[in-house]
């Protein structure tokens, strides 16, 4: 996972073309839209990630950094 390309991605691209995206991924299908990283694995974990960062924008209405954190706290969370 890499926070730059996640950033990239939440100002470039809306929730719908990410979700688009995520299921052309798992359809083994090529993607509509342009997302970094190294296989479909880290390509998905982006997806997803924005997908929830955008959410989380949306619904608590933060800036992208502040929901940035929250996903990671989340991630370390789950992890922990």
């Amino acid at each position: 996972m890499q926070i730059p390309v996640i950033k990239k991605i939440v100002s470039e691209y809306s929730v719908e073309q990410l979700k688009q995206a995520e299921e052309d991924l798992m359809e083994e299908k090529p993607l509509a839209i342009e997302i970094e990283g190294e296989d479909e694995g880290e390509q998905l974990t982006h997806i997803l990630a924005a997908i929830w960062v955008k959410e989380e924008m949306e619904k608590e209405g933060v800036n992208v950094g502040k929901a940035i954190r929250n996903y990671t706290v989340k991630v370390r969370n789950s992890i922990s």
